[in-house]
């Protein structure tokens, strides 16, 4: 049977997301990020939209989660402690790095405009290549991502049949996630993350049926953000401003 549920987050509001859309706004070639991706941390909002999904776990009573999976990047651990510690859940939990962010390479910390500008190679492969295929130099593609979620999903079934998992990670990921789960295509999920851009501190469900397969039953749920009167932010995740 496997794992029975699966609760994804998405990390609250990072300060490499402020000051990816400050770069934006701009014009400017490079992302003034405080720290390397793996140590950015959650900005003010970030930290307050993560203990509001506190809300919204414990509004799941009978049906809240009783495993804690996480990236191990700063900002979605940060969101993991509060979220718990709001909800009043002692999970046990588990660090896996291939919930981890998308690698970005020689791109990392660019915008649109620097990437074109610093490696229009880089670029036009992009363009060539499509988003899901392409790897830039140093980095990992979305199916480089893929390859590593199958893994993590295979172990996960393994070592936490019949549970109901929380899993709090990246836009990306999560969406991937669905890609895996739900046997989607290409253009499904590229077509997914464009139209349904995840926000910060969303909550996602996908439940199993008796046959294994999955239905996403919520996705991109901010309800818990309204009710605490905050923002729901839709900073995309990687660490490029889009054009």
């Amino acid at each position: 049977m496997g794992v029975r549920e699966l609760l994804l987050v998405r990390h609250g509001e990072s300060e490499g997301n402020v000051a990816a859309a400050a770069a934006r706004a701009a014009s400017a070639e490079v992302i003034d990020v405080p720290a390397r991706d793996a140590d950015v941390r959650l900005s003010p909002l970030g930290e307050r939209q993560s203990t509001a999904v506190g809300d919204a776990l414990r509004a799941l009573g009978d049906d809240a989660p009783d495993l804690l999976v996480c990236s191990p990047y700063v900002r979605a651990r940060e969101t993991a402690r509060l979220a718990c510690a709001s909800a009043g859940l002692d999970l046990a939990s588990r660090v896996d790095e291939r919930l981890r962010d998308r690698e970005l390479g020689v791109l990392d910390r660019l915008t649109f405009a620097g990437v074109e500008a610093r490696y229009p190679e880089e670029a036009e492969r992009r363009r060539w290549q499509g988003k899901f295929y392409h790897r830039p130099a140093g980095g990992e593609s979305w199916a480089d991502v893929v390859l590593r979620l199958r893994s993590w999903l295979s172990d996960l079934d393994r070592d936490a049949a019949g549970r109901r998992v929380l899993v709090v990670s990246h836009d990306v990921v999560i969406a991937l996630i669905r890609y895996v789960c739900e046997d989607l295509g290409e253009h499904e999920v590229l077509d997914l993350a464009r139209d349904t851009p995840l926000h910060n501190a969303s909550l996602s469900r996908l439940a199993r049926g008796g046959d294994g397969s999955w239905t996403t039953t919520l996705y991109d749920d901010v309800g818990h953000l309204d009710a605490a009167g905050l923002p729901a932010t839709e900073h995309r995740g990687e660490r490029r401003a889009r054009a």
